[in-house]
């Protein structure tokens, strides 16, 4: 069983994934990092030179692999979920937590972010509203997803206390 971070970009997601991981001495793994070995392209670039159908294709190619190793704390990438087959390969061997957080914060996040501008796709001139509508389409399948949603406002040494309470009961149940 792996433990997956779904939420929207600037969640902290690849933050408490790398101290969950550290805790259980499991590896972490990141789908956006894994997408650009696969590609030998940063997202930025693979999205932008390629388009969305071949980076998500790609995407879901790195979701299947990554799904299928064990006991490995995942990040999701922000849009990893939308496609059916990649909520199937994260819910088959993952159990998956939401970092939710109000869009003004994962604006803020996101605006302050030195290296987002050179390595992930940019969000058109939309700014907060974007990042509102993007949040309405995906927080119904983030929620749909999740074994639990998490209060990503936390600090992260809380949300990790929390990650692990809950494997630890869900562990102490599939035994």
């Amino acid at each position: 069983m792996n433990i997956g971070l779904i939420g929207y970009r600037a969640a902290g997601k690849s933050t408490l994934g790398q101290l969950v991981s550290s805790r259980l001495g499991w590896r972490f793994l990141d789908i956006d990092r894994g997408i650009e070995q696969h590609s030998g392209q940063t997202i930025k670039a693979l999205y932008e030179e390629e388009g969305d159908a071949v980076y998500r294709d790609v995407e879901s190619q790195v979701v299947e692999a990554m799904c299928a190793e064990k006991e490995c704390v995942i990040a999701f990438g922000a849009g990893s979920l939308m496609r059916s087959q990649n909520q199937d390969h994260a819910r088959r061997n993952s159990l998956l937590f939401y970092l939710e957080l109000p869009p003004d914060v994962l604006w803020e996040r996101i605006r302050s972010d030195p290296g987002s501008e050179e390595t992930r796709p940019n969000l058109s001139s939309g700014g907060l509203s974007e990042v509102e509508q993007m949040l309405a389409q995906r927080t119904p399948v983030y929620r749909e997803c999740a074994h639990k949603v998490l209060d990503g406002t936390r600090s992260t040494e809380q949300l990790a206390e929390e990650v692990l309470s809950e494997h630890d009961s869900a562990r102490s149940t599939d035994m």
